[in-house]
């Protein structure tokens, strides 16, 4: 059997070998079947119908220099593919290694069939891997232009989020001198000051943090001792003070002693709550629920309202990719550049926990991290040692 009728009539074992593949991934640990062939059996079939299709000479020449028009059925499931991706959290490296495991599968599978030999084998070969091959371009291209976009959109945000507490600071600035007999305006000019300036440090941290987890640094925590109650009861404090015409609930439950770091956990739960907050109805309330079970404690915040689109659900964590802002209005808190469900979700695997989400318009929208109470931390490291420093 040649190769490409080869393909055609194994597609559901070759989908077997991609499956188990991708799911040992990092980013496809945790995706179901579905997810994890995503447009693979397209890119098997288009692949197929390209290696069968009539080729000349000056056609095969061209193709092998990256010169032939493209194919639309196989550079869309590659395009498709690289999207999809990318919203999950795969790494460029990671969707060229699908390709990588996809050619080396197909062409293990087809030897163990065992074919007779055919004079036509080494063309087929050359036309898989120029299918292969033209698939993995147009992911790549697809892949990076998405990149570029998003992080062209991110830079917008930070920008036009930065502009408001600077013009503040430069108008409190202006008006100070202004006022210097007036103490109650001295006074409010410089408490202006001084939250403008903490709005602008939160947005520098988070982009800080960003930088670094996604340098492979990691998210540095420094575990210790904490009752998380302790801490749940203060932000819960927080939050009711802040937004007194919400109804905010608070529920403990078990054991809830732990290592863990104090301020990255503030800072998950935090932007947890300001997420709920910000994109939770009025008509509902926020709560925040703290469950101690034997190895591990729960976090979980509730919040009723229109429930996060099924689609957009495996890419809520990913600060570079937006979410439909008809259905989901993009809202920022004062000091939030859309990075802090990705923020909560390093802090949960730096503790070698996680985090899962959960929206239904029956039950409403719940973030549920779970830490456990003695694990070892994913020890980062700084973005530039000693070593980097030496080699620039």
């Amino acid at each position: 059997m040649r190769l490409a009728d080869f393909i055609l009539s194994n597609v559901e074992p070759i989908l077997a070998e991609w499956e188990i593949f991708a799911r040992s991934i990092g980013a496809g640990e945790h995706l179901d079947q579905l997810t994890l062939r995503d447009h693979a059996g397209q890119i098997l079939e288009a692949t197929a119908r390209d290696m069968k299709s009539p080729q000349t000479v000056a056609e095969r020449a061209k193709k092998s220099k990256g010169l032939e028009s493209p194919d639309d059925a196989l550079d869309g499931a590659s395009d498709a593919h690289a999207v999809d991706r990318l919203s999950l959290g795969f790494d460029m490296l990671e969707v060229m290694s699908e390709y990588r495991a996809l050619r080396a599968s197909v062409l293990q599978l087809w030897r163990d069939s065992a074919p007779e030999a055919d004079e036509r084998d080494v063309d087929d070969l050359t036309r898989f891997n120029e299918s292969i091959d033209q698939s993995l371009s147009q992911a790549v291209a697809s892949y990076t232009q998405r990149i570029d976009q998003a992080r062209d959109m991110f830079l917008a945000i930070l920008g036009h989020d930065l502009r408001n507490p600077l013009s503040a600071i430069a108008m409190s600035a202006t008006v100070l001198p202004m006022v210097s007999d007036d103490k109650a305006e001295i006074l409010e000019c410089g408490l202006t000051i001084a939250r403008s300036a903490s709005v602008m440090e939160r947005m520098i941290s988070d982009l800080l943090d960003y930088t670094r987890t996604r340098l492979g640094a990691g998210m540095p925590v420094k575990p210790a001792p904490l009752d998380l109650a302790v801490l749940g009861r203060e932000l819960f404090e927080e939050f009711r003070a802040a937004y007194p015409k919400r109804v905010i609930r608070f529920r403990t439950d078990g054991d809830l002693h732990g290592l863990w770091d104090s301020d990255r956990v503030r800072q998950a739960v935090s932007n947890l709550m300001g997420n709920a907050i910000q994109h939770g109805s009025d008509d509902f309330p926020v709560t925040l629920s703290l469950g101690g079970e034997e190895s591990s404690v729960v976090i979980d915040i509730h919040n009723g309202g229109d429930p996060i689109p099924p689609g957009e659900l495996p890419k809520i964590f990913d600060p570079l990719i937006c979410g439909s802002s008809a259905v989901r209005p993009n809202k920022y808190r004062p000091g939030s550049i859309g990075m802090g469900l990705y923020i909560a979700r390093e802090v949960a695997k730096s503790h070698n926990g996680r985090i899962d989400v959960i929206s239904t318009v029956e039950d409403g929208t719940s973030f549920t991290i779970r830490l456990p109470r003695q694990a070892a931390p994913r020890v980062g490291q700084p973005i530039l040692d000693a070593e980097h420093i030496e080699t620039m």
